[in-house]
């Protein structure tokens, strides 16, 4: 069977996922773009952005300045795609509060999402599939993990199934058993306030190997492999 799998989902060090007061403008509320630096500086995000990198292939860690493009961070970042054949997100992560009153609403990332497969959106308001250029097409379910797990597997075709966030999403989906590979990365900062992912989930730890993985840039990349 295929596996359910988390990539280079980033908390801070007080366990929050997103920050407080999300909005159009402000995906992440008062987090900003502070949890994300540390992926912004890998070669593998210049390459998807189209964003150049130096002659070594590295570009500079926004926090320290150290070049680290092609270091650890970049080979946890480039294990987002390999063998996936569907994502699951929540209503948050495709949208900002609301979006679901917009019938243009066709989620955060343009025209060409950088998923390339289907996505399953859990919502409380179902709308037909939304079919995006570069192979990805969104559909709205409004219904169990379990049931949306059956669901992706079944598009997947026998490859991977990402969880792709936000936390609460990740959160029942852990509470429910229903993850194989969890990929957190623990940066150093505090955000007082938002969304945690912790919460709820005591012994989670039990259930799986644990490693951690310190980088230059002053993030851990922490990994839980189902026992």
């Amino acid at each position: 069977m295929s596996r359910t799998r988390v990539h280079n989902f980033s908390i801070s060090l007080d366990g929050f996922a997103t920050g407080e007061g999300l909005s159009l403008d402000a995906p992440f509320g008062h987090a900003g773009q502070r949890l994300h630096e540390w992926v912004f500086a890998t070669s593998f995000w210049r390459e998807q952005s189209g964003e150049m990198t130096d002659s070594a292939g590295d570009v500079p860690s926004p926090r320290s300045g150290n070049h680290i493009g092609a270091g650890v961070d970049d080979a946890f970042a480039r294990l987002f795609a390999p063998g996936i054949g569907a994502e699951i997100m929540g209503s948050r992560k495709f949208g900002p509060p609301g979006w679901h009153e917009d019938p243009e609403w066709r989620g955060w990332w343009g025209a060409n999402p950088p998923f390339h497969t289907p996505v399953y959106v859990l919502t409380h308001h179902e709308r037909p599939p939304l079919e995006m250029d570069g192979g990805t097409t969104f559909h709205f379910l409004d219904t169990s993990p379990k049931e949306a797990l059956e669901r992706a597997r079944e598009g997947a075709e026998g490859r991977d199934v990402r969880i792709g966030g936000g936390p609460t999403t990740v959160r029942e989906f852990l509470a429910a058993d229903l993850i194989d590979h969890l990929h957190v990365v623990q940066v150093p900062i505090l955000l007082g306030r938002g969304v945690r992912l912790w919460d709820g989930l005591e012994d989670l730890q039990d259930s799986y190997e644990v490693e951690a993985t310190s980088s230059p840039s002053g993030v851990t990349h922490l990994t839980f492999d189902r026992s």
